[in-house]
């Protein structure tokens, strides 16, 4: 349903025009019609742009809704920006201002996030968001704003700040260059860059990862695919939560999720993994290490506009036929086992799942990695990956 001139007028913020013909009104969203508004804004933004993979809309609801774990440990506002000049007024953007307070205990300061942010080109509709989340998190005793963040980093975050000249992988952002220009001349200050990498898969990897595989082997470890069917899928998720919690525990801006979090999550990309790029290490029976590869399905995701219904179904099936490129999630090892070198033969063996007879793909991306993640980059980039897409979260205070 289309915004209409008479919504909601006493839950409605003053008009901000900041400069700009566009008379921009911030609503906080408090309503289902106001809800179906804010999901609608990516399709305005985005209407030309031949880049943008919409997101399941339904799984953007649902982080939203009010059984999200989340709510258990923060609080959030929705806000979405409408063009009231007009008869029949026009969507312009959204944001959501969020408390993380498992992030706030851990940091020790009032750190509050904006996430799932969308705007026209028009810096007075990008201020006029920005504000609305800045005052809010203000009311919240927030004394800094970080983001974009979509509530956790384990969600979608960062923006894209160069290579903006193809679409995104799978789970990965996607935004039009106006917006860091805009929270850059909105007065905010880069707090951190991460980096994509991509792999071409039509060069052999260095003699040195074979042979780290092999002094692996020798050292004990062992490697199997991740399995992907009823119990052994469920043991190998609860093996990779308490890896993950264990081995990135201390990632800037980023608490633990529940292992209930962590499991529903895999839930969702359970039917999506390709095992042969999904190589699990252990020692003496336990997890120790992964290599995590998916297919790039947003090759598929492209064409079915958000929607999984059944045509969106059926569209995603005869679509994914086409994926002939991969994502490298993440790359992980306990440090007390890097020197059996499980790191170089994870990456040959995915590497080697990825390019196996029968296989589609052609090249892969790893990402994202923090720029002073340098034991990460520096076997990155010796592994022949190059970086060919930058990201940033912005800081602020809030003065």
């Amino acid at each position: 349903m289309k915004p209409s001139v008479d919504s909601n007028p006493t839950n409605s913020n003053p008009t901000a025009t900041t400069g700009s013909a566009i008379a921009v009104q911030i609503i906080p969203v408090t309503t289902a019609t106001e809800q179906e508004w804010f999901l609608d804004v990516p399709a305005v933004v985005y209407a030309n742009d031949p880049n943008w993979v919409p997101p399941i809309r339904s799984s953007i609801a649902k982080q939203l809704a009010p059984t999200n774990p989340f709510l258990q440990y923060g609080r959030l506002q929705q806000f979405v920006a409408v063009n009231r000049q007009q008869g029949n007024p026009s969507l312009l953007g959204r944001i959501v201002a969020a408390v993380n307070d498992r992030l706030i205990a851990r940091e020790g300061q009032k750190v509050g996030l904006f996430g799932y942010f969308e705007c026209v080109p028009d810096f007075a509709v990008a201020k006029a968001l920005l504000d609305a989340a800045c005052e809010w998190l203000r009311d919240q005793g927030m004394s800094t704003v970080r983001g974009p963040i979509d509530l956790s980093t384990h969600n979608n975050c960062l923006f894209l700040v160069d290579g903006f000249d193809s679409p995104p992988m799978m789970m990965m952002p996607y935004n039009p260059p106006h917006y860091p220009q805009f929270v850059e001349q909105d007065g905010w200050q880069k707090a951190k860059d991460a980096y994509a990498y991509n792999f071409p898969l039509d060069k052999p990897l260095s003699p040195e990862f074979e042979k780290g595989y092999r002094i692996a082997l020798k050292s004990g470890v062992t490697f199997r695919p991740l399995r992907t069917k009823g119990d052994g899928f469920e043991q190998d998720c609860i093996s990779l939560y308490n890896l993950f919690t264990k081995a990135f525990s201390n990632n800037w801006s980023s608490t633990p999720r529940t292992q209930e979090e962590f499991l529903e999550e895999a839930k969702d990309l359970q039917s999506l993994v390709d095992p042969d790029v999904f190589p699990i290490a252990e020692y003496n029976g336990e997890m120790i290490g992964f290599w995590m590869g998916l297919p790039d399905y947003n090759i598929a995701l492209k064409h079915i506009n958000g929607k999984l219904n059944w045509l969106g179904i059926l569209k995603f099936l005869w679509y994914r036929r086409q994926i002939d490129q991969g994502r490298v999630v993440a790359i992980c090892s306990l440090p007390e086992f890097r020197r059996k070198m499980v790191p170089l033969g994870l990456i040959y063996l995915g590497m080697q799942g990825g390019i196996q007879k029968g296989k589609p793909y052609k090249r892969a991306e790893l990402s994202w990695v923090y720029e002073d993640n340098y034991p990460s980059r520096k076997l990155i980039e010796a592994s022949g990956g190059t970086i060919y897409k930058t990201y940033r979260i912005y800081e602020k205070a809030l003065t």
